[in-house]
């Protein structure tokens, strides 16, 4: 039988996204100002979710609306450092990417601060 590198189960290639991954978020706590504050958010307000919860499924609503803000912080700043990575010179393009990606945390802080109200008030 064949053995094909694109295996399924190809242990190398997991240990290799992972690390590549675990790289991701040491640049982002090096380098990202904003990510290093929503993770602090989410530090603080972690401990809260599962003292204020009613439920499991309220716990799951409380923590899987502050990681995606940190995703959405995350994929913010790899558009940023694209952006920037091609120069300084202003363009009307790079000013919409910077805008649309700060624009989609905003809508992810909206959406922790309608999760967290929804749930503590009702």
């Amino acid at each position: 039988m064949h053995k094909s590198k694109s295996n399924l189960l190809n242990i190398q290639r997991i240990i290799n996204a992972a690390r590549y991954s675990w790289q991701g978020l040491q640049a982002a706590w090096q380098h990202e100002g904003a990510f290093k504050q929503e993770l602090l958010l989410c530090a603080l307000l972690l401990p809260v979710a599962f003292y204020a919860a009613k439920s499991a499924l309220e716990v799951v609503l409380f923590i899987g609306s502050l990681l995606l803000l940190l995703l959405v912080e995350l994929l913010n700043s790899a558009i940023e450092a694209a952006i920037d990575r091609h120069g300084g010179e202003w363009h009307a393009l790079s000013k919409r990417a910077k805008d649309l990606g700060s624009a989609a945390v905003l809508l992810a802080l909206i959406n922790v601060l309608v999760v967290w109200l929804g749930l503590l008030l009702f």
